[in-house]
This record gives structure tokens, C-alpha cells and sequence, in this order.
């Protein structure tokens, strides 16, 4: 298995994607909104890849609820995660059931598709950044500690592991990392007090499966974006935290990233760095240039093969069987009761 995951075009492979994904530095995949038309073409096409890749690759996308959910139609519509405690009244008993059930439900039904994992939940403080916003729980970290890990219980009740993203905390900078380097100015221990006591407090009740850091760069640590820094994922997650999960960059092709150098560069680094396995999105060209000028030898080494392996799902209902399914039914009606309310 390689260290980059890469996407595709549309709903079906190009010759020339099949030819990339055969590729043996090629170790995942991520779907968008883009490879969706309806639940037999997903099927289709998630079947077609798995079936032209020598690796066993480890199928991805976002599906968080709200405003990202790259599957829609014939999907659950998973409210966004700041909703869940407005509509509770900040009751966080019945906000903490809601998000266990709805962490299930999309998990389950992504599951059902032979899809890995969903890069969720998103453990950013809701904060100054409108790109988080309501992505995130809540602007208390014990709140967010608390709902988070209802709702990655509910994940790893339907059979998929959890990414938390954005580490140590992307929710106290304005700028948007896709188009834009965010420099949070803040001392390491207001970080570390509040947006990082939440990745923390979840990895030492043992829900972290995986870690996606962000391209936020907190001078007061290191003058590196997160994603590309020694400090943050050698000595403070792998070493302080003792985090034993998968590292995955953030998309190499966002704005947030470019100051590292081209794309080639940046992947290099990030894997430098301790990332286990790196993102090329949305950048074609730029992912034929990362597979031409990584070498060849790149391969994961034995301790990221065996965190990204653990991520991989078991076999699972497939949808049709899944909507016969008691949970199931029981989710759904617990989504649909949230709606009407």
C-alpha cells in the first residue's frame, strides 16, 4: 500500500485514472459530490476501483452532515453537528443520543457502499472561522468532548473508524486554509488549554481512530503548518500524546499548504513530517506530478500499514438489507422526529 489517496473525475474512471490508481504509491481514495448520481452508479463505481487497483485501498470521503455531505439523494440527511444541541435546548443527554444515532446512521449507510471511512467528526471549536462555523459542536471544549464522542461511538457501533480533524484546532482562525494560510497567533497554552484539550480528552477515552491536522500554522509552537511539522506530529501527537492512529494530511492542493513549496514538495514533507498517508485533491495534474516525483520506494512503512489497515471496514449490509434493519429504522425515525421539531 502507498501514502497518497488521490480522486477521481466523475462518475465513472478514465483510462487514465485506472492507470494512476494501479500505481503502487496509490493507497486510498476520496469520493466528492462530483462521483455521486444516484446509489447504483456509487455501487458501480466504487466496485470498478476496487477492482483496478493493485493495492487494497482504503475508500474515503466527507460526510460530516450539514453543509458537507457529498452524497445526497437516497442518503439520510445528516444535520449539521452545531444543530444538534440548539434543537435540545441545550440538553446534552438528548443532544448526546441524537449525535450517537446520527453518527451510526451515516456511517452505516456509507458502510453499505463499501465506503472506509468518513473524515468526521470535526473537533474545531466554533469559533471565529466561518468555514467551521456549525461544522463544529459548540464553542465549549467539554460540550464538544462530550458530543463528539456520543457521535464516534455511534461510528464505531456501525463498524467505522473516526477521523478527528482539524488538530490541534482550526475554529480561532478567521482565514480559510482552502484559499488562504491561517496563522493563529495565540500562546501554545491557550491552544493547548482549549482547541487541543479536545483531541486529548477523546484519544485518552481510546475513540481516536485517526487525525487530520490542519494547515494552520501557530507561530508560537513552529513557523510550519501543522500538517507539515515534526513538532506537532512526531514530538506533540505521536510522542506527547502517545496517538497511535493514522495521520492523513489535509488536501495538498489547498491554499494553506503552498507556502511549502510545489506539489511534489509538499507531500514530501508532510511524510517527513509523520503523516501516514497524504491527500492530492482536485489537482489531476498535480497528482501525476507527485506519483512521478515521489520515489518509487515510498512505500508505507510497517507501523502506518498496520494504523491504516485497522481502519479498513468489515463486511457490512448492503443498502437495501440496511433499510430492513431495526437500527436503521430506529435512526431514521429519530432523524425524522429531529426535523419535525
Amino acid at each position: 500500500m502507498g501514502p497518497l489517496m488521490l480522486d477521481v473525475s466523475g462518475f465513472e474512471l478514465t483510462h487514465e485514472e485506472i492507470d494512476i490508481l494501479d500505481h503502487p504509491l496509490v493507497g486510498g481514495l476520496i469520493l466528492f459530490s462530483r462521483n455521486y448520481h444516484d446509489q447504483q452508479q456509487l455501487s458501480d463505481l466504487v466496485r470498478h476501483i476496487r477492482s483496478v487497483t493493485r493495492n487494497d485501498i482504503i475508500i474515503a470521503t466527507d460526510h460530516e452532515g450539514g453543509r458537507v455531505q457529498r452524497f445526497r439523494q437516497g442518503f439520510s440527511e445528516i444535520p449539521a453537528m452545531g444543530s444538534i444541541i440548539l434543537q435540545t435546548n441545550e440538553n446534552i443527554i438528548e443532544s448526546g443520543y441524537l449525535c450517537e444515532q446520527f453518527g451510526w446512521l451515516m456511517a452505516a449507510e456509507l458502510l453499505a457502499f463499501d465506503i472506509d471511512i468518513s473524515f468526521a467528526p470535526v473537533l474545531d471549536i466554533q469559533g471565529v472561522s466561518e468555514v467551521i462555523g456549525d461544522r463544529g459542536f459548540h464553542q465549549d471544549p467539554e460540550i464538544i468532548v462530550q458530543l463528539a464522542s456520543e457521535f464516534i461511538k455511534g461510528m464505531h457501533r456501525a463498524g467505522m473508524s473516526a477521523t478527528g480533524k482539524h488538530f490541534p484546532g482550526h475554529g480561532n482562525v478567521r482565514e480559510d486554509s482552502h484559499i488562504a494560510t491561517p496563522v493563529d497567533h495565540r500562546s501554545k497554552e491557550d491552544i493547548f488549554a482549549l482547541d487541543m484539550s479536545i483531541f486529548t480528552s477523546i484519544h485518552q477515552q481510546g475513540l481516536l481512530d485517526a487525525v487530520m491536522p490542519a494547515h494552520v500554522i501557530y507561530p508560537d509552537v513552529d513557523n510550519l503548518p501543522a500538517g507539515f511539522s515534526k513538532i506537532w506530529i512526531n514530538q506533540i501527537l505521536r510522542q506527547e500524546l502517545d496517538f497511535n492512529g493514522v495521520i492523513f494530511s489535509d488536501d495538498l492542493s489547498m491554499q494553506g499548504a503552498v507556502q511549502i513549496g510545489n506539489i511534489v514538495e509538499r507531500a514530501e514533507q508532510a511524510i517527513k513530517a509523520g503523516c501516514d498517508m497524504v491527500l492530492v485533491c482536485n489537482d489531476p495534474k498535480g497528482a501525476v506530478k507527485v506519483i512521478d516525483g515521489l520515489p518509487l520506494g515510498l512505500s508505507l512503512h510497517k507501523k502506518s500499514l498496520d494504523r491504516i489497515k485497522r481502519l479498513m471496514k468489515n463486511p457490512s449490509l448492503d443498502f437495501s438489507n440496511l433499510k430492513k434493519n431495526t437500527d436503521h429504522q430506529v435512526a431514521c425515525k429519530v432523524l425524522d422526529q429531529f426535523y419535525a421539531n
